[in-house]
């Protein structure tokens, strides 16, 4: 695919871990669907905020789980696409794991 034919694509608000909802798992088996429909014609990938539900970062340490998610992410970016993380009310505790690791 020409460069001239692929396209942006952003995503929000997908509160990754909420304890509101019980259906985290299939919720995130969707997004990496979706994550995995898109990679071949996306030139960039913007990511708007909230994608995770209270992401806390440490020096050494990070959230448990969704590592699907992380690894597809990670997969984008490996093959090119540019990936904007841009951090939301529940994910404001992003230092540098994401932006560094993916």
């Amino acid at each position: 695919m020409k460069s001239q034919d692929k396209k942006a694509y952003f995503v929000s608000d997908v509160h990754l871990g909420t304890p509101a909802l019980k259906n985290n798992k299939e919720r995130e088996l969707a997004f990496v669907s979706w994550l995995n429909e898109i990679k071949d014609d996306a030139s960039h990938l913007f990511l708007m905020g909230d994608i995770f539900d209270f992401w806390f970062e440490y020096k050494t340490v990070v959230p448990r789980g969704f590592t699907r998610t992380l690894g597809k992410i990670a997969e984008i970016s490996d093959s090119g696409v540019e990936v904007h993380f841009f951090t939301g009310n529940h994910d404001v505790w992003v230092f540098d794991y994401l932006p560094q690791e993916l």
